[in-house]
């Protein structure tokens, strides 16, 4: 790394200041406590939220390790709870009813909402007897596909308040994908929406679900209900000339009818639209009392095989973790706006949009649209509107901000800012750089959060007000949270090194299993380490103690005998002005065993030639080491990436042997990019 990223950043003074944790003596002690009485620790935090009946058996109880029989964790033996509730009815029932729970920011700037904590229970209690009518009960998965609006939070509160366990797909995913989901969760109710507009782009939903809902029919899932919202009647959507189209949106003249209203399909045995059912329905409804281990919801996350699984959290455990990871990650006080980019659909949104605020009673901003629309600072300017003061995004957009430039940001007023988060991948130091100086103005805390769907919130953190920040290090580890890293053999690696990131022991917002498929729970996590948690990352650990997350597993390189991680190399690639983004994967080498094959995506302005690869290769030989060149290099003119952002390997692994077998890639947010970049692949494949 350059010097400069060798920088230690303490605390914003501001933040330190008030914070939870204010020193890195206090996180020491805290932290030390975690893990050697657990009981104590989390028992205090247990005490901020309601029980209908307390813990009456252990208070942890699990085993890690595959060779002593099945593996299992359990948190609050016996106690009795309803997430709903604690996110809801306790902070009204404290006069708090009438607090802003979120600033909904729609796609378009002219469409605003905001909605109280109060507001949000009655309509959580109506959307409740809708589901219970229907005869949702205990235990039910529902389905939910949903754009980024109040509705979507409203609907996955509903189904906790009854019982039932949510399986929230994000909006955008294909009908195949949906209703692979459905059918392997048994989801006989879905809660959807007509359509949104995603920038300048029309995603129609519903035609997106009638579609799914065939499939579902053709694998014998009998879908019951389709509840849905009729969200286009209340949205601007963007205007012809937005799209360049000199006859008007194509998409307008598709879906729209002559009076402007949007046209959907409509089958009236399970289709019902959400506003006429919940007109009539009773604002009041009692929640029911779950027990610790009960599910509370799954996430489909990808596999290494390709078939999603399902992963599993259970009520109490991932309550109290969410709620406490929020307030301590991002010093969460009374009176701050927090602002979470993420969409519902991924597990941030899960944990860091609904349930870690809302558990803490804090004032959010719900955010429909996409960074760029309809320019380039939406962001800054909606966190000078609200005043925002605890900020969370991905380095992806972080990168894509950064392109263009310093005075999209400087046009707005963030002095409110006193957080900026990061989460999704690892950030490279000169993303992290940006971020502190030119969006933080160098007077706030970075937070660059590790964590997984399977994790259920923060593992490793930074806390704001007492971690002296490294860029591009995720830092230390949270509460609870045994880190270890070991080698190939399963030896643990003390001090400075590289290796496997495992933990040793449970925290409380562990997964408990991927549903219906406990043996793959255990191959996928457990088998490869018994007595660990495999999280299936790399990580190194340097002279100070500083952990960096250096990606997947399956990302990492063993060239001539060396380790290494491709972040590394991709990290030292996009020093170079011309280069935009990169990615790296590993390709097999007679000799060497694996090599590194690049693509290079180019910022305006800059060619792919011999002198820039050239360049390239010497950036990366210095900064890593002559073992780490290169030997393939590729233009790209984009990269294939899921919807949240990620960039998929495996397809860039295929790309690099010539192999075209990528299996399922849909999805990713524009799957002709593969083609795309198989024609840019040199003959030879080498540079």
């Amino acid at each position: 790394m350059a010097d400069e990223t060798d920088q230690i950043f303490n605390p914003a003074q501001k933040v330190a200041k008030v914070s939870h944790c204010s020193s890195m003596e206090q996180y020491k002690q805290l932290h030390e406590k975690s893990l050697k009485n657990p009981e104590e620790f989390w028992g205090e935090i247990v005490k901020d939220f309601h029980f209908e009946q307390n813990v009456t058996g252990k208070f942890l109880d699990y085993n890690f390790d595959t060779t002593k029989g099945s593996i299992f964790i359990r948190w609050l033996e016996g106690a009795k709870t309803n997430i709903c509730y604690n996110c809801l009815d306790r902070h009204v029932a404290a006069g708090r009813g009438d607090q802003v729970a979120f600033y909904w920011e729609g796609n378009d700037p002219a469409d605003v909402e905001r909605v109280t904590y109060a507001e949000l229970l009655k309509e959580v209690c109506r959307v409740a007897n809708v589901l219970k009518a229907k005869g949702v009960a205990k235990g039910d998965r529902v389905a939910i596909y949903m754009p980024m609006i109040k509705q979507l939070v409203v609907a996955m509160l509903a189904v906790a308040r009854i019982g039932a366990v949510h399986s929230i797909v994000f909006g955008g995913y294909s009908a195949d994908s949906l209703a692979e989901r459905m059918v392997d969760a048994q989801s006989s109710v879905l809660i959807t929406a007509d359509a949104v507009w995603r920038g300048a782009k029309l995603i129609a939903l519903k035609e997106i679900v009638d579609d799914a809902l065939k499939i579902c029919r053709s694998k014998k899932l009998d879908v019951k209900l389709s509840l849905v919202v009729r969200h286009m009647r209340t949205v601007t959507g963007p205007q012809p000339a937005t799209n360049g189209a000199a006859n008007g949106n194509p998409a307008k003249r598709t879906h729209f009818d002559d009076q402007g209203n949007y046209k959907v399909g409509w089958d009236s045995n399970v289709d019902v639209w959400w506003h006429e059912a919940v007109e009539g329905a009773s604002a009041d409804c009692p929640p029911v009392w779950m027990d610790s281990e009960d599910p509370l919801f799954m996430l489909y996350t990808s596999g290494s095989t390709g078939k999603p699984k399902g992963v599993l959290h259970t009520v109490s455990g991932y309550m109290i973790y969410a709620a406490t990871t929020f307030k301590y990650s991002f010093d969460y006080h009374p009176g701050d706006v927090y602002f979470c980019t993420a969409d519902i659909g991924w597990i941030t949104g899960h944990s860091y949009v609904t349930y870690g605020p809302m558990l803490n009673c804090a004032t959010s901003v719900l955010f429909e649209g996409v960074p760029t629309y309809p320019h380039t600072g939406r962001f800054w300017e909606i966190i000078q509107k609200y005043k925002v003061s605890k900020f969370y995004t991905a380095p992806t957009a972080i990168r894509t901000l950064m392109k263009f430039g310093d005075d999209p940001v400087k046009k707005y007023d963030l002095s409110s800012l006193a957080v900026l988060g990061s989460v999704g991948e690892p950030i490279n130091p000169e993303a992290w750089l940006w971020y502190y100086r030119v969006v933080g103005d160098s007077n706030v805390s970075v937070v660059d959060t590790f964590w997984q769907t399977e994790t259920g919130g923060h593992v490793i953190t930074p806390l704001p007000g007492a971690t002296p920040a490294k860029p591009g290090s995720a830092c230390f580890p949270f509460f609870g949270v045994d880190v270890a890293l070991l080698d190939e053999e399963g030896r643990e690696i003390k001090g400075e090194g590289e290796g496997y990131l495992v933990f040793r022991k449970p925290w409380p917002g562990i997964m408990r299993t991927v549903y219906g498929n406990h043996e793959r729970f255990e191959t996928t996590y457990f088998k490869k380490f018994p007595g660990y948690y495999c999280t299936g990352d790399g990580a190194k650990r340097d002279k100070d103690g500083y952990i960096w997350v250096t990606g997947r597993i399956d990302d990492m390189l063993n060239v001539s005998g060396h380790l290494l991680s491709t972040a590394q190399v991709e990290s030292a690639l996009v020093e170079h002005p011309a280069v935009a983004e990169a990615a790296v994967v590993a390709r097999p080498h007679s000799v060497k065993g694996e090599c590194l094959y690049c693509y290079v995506t180019l910022a305006e302005g800059h060619s792919f030639d011999a002198t820039l690869i050239g360049q390239l290769k010497t950036k990366v030989r210095g900064k890593i080491g002559a073992f780490a060149t290169p030997d393939y290099m590729q233009l790209a003119p984009g990269l294939p990436k899921t919807r949240s952002g990620k960039i998929m390997r495996r397809v860039l692994r295929k790309i690099a042997v010539g192999d075209r077998d990528f299996g399922d890639i849909s999805t990713l947010a524009d799957p002709s990019i593969v083609e795309v970049l198989f024609q840019h692949r040199p003959q030879e494949g080498k540079v």
